[in-house]
């Protein structure tokens, strides 16, 4: 497996919630909301977070629960990837900002 950019990891990432647009208008009728969207990555953002305690030992999920934190810490990049996209922040540039800023003040 290659490392992702943040080029393709945008570009892969707008494609699947097209995917997801059309299921949601299959059975709901209507796309969700960014809100709706925020909210999704909210709920996995706190599953992340019952999963950590899993991993750690000081929640007793049980079995699985490195498959399943992969997945949502994965899960929460998309979202992060997509929200972003849906309010015309390109997450690249505020990423790198935030890093910059972060080190400098940390240096």
């Amino acid at each position: 497996m290659e490392n992702l950019d943040f080029k393709i990891l945008k570009e892969r990432s707008i494609q699947l919630r097209a995917l997801y647009h059309k299921l949601e208008r299959q059975h709901h009728g209507t796309e969700w909301s960014v809100e709706e969207d925020a909210l999704a990555f909210l709920t996995d953002a706190g599953l992340i977070g019952r999963l950590t305690m899993s991993h750690q030992g000081r929640w007793p999920k049980g079995e699985g629960t490195v498959p399943e934190l992969e997945h949502k810490l994965g899960e929460c990049i998309w979202w992060l990837t997509v929200l972003a996209d849906r309010m015309n922040i390109d997450i690249n540039r505020v990423t790198d900002q935030f890093l910059t800023k972060t080190e400098n003040l940390l240096k």
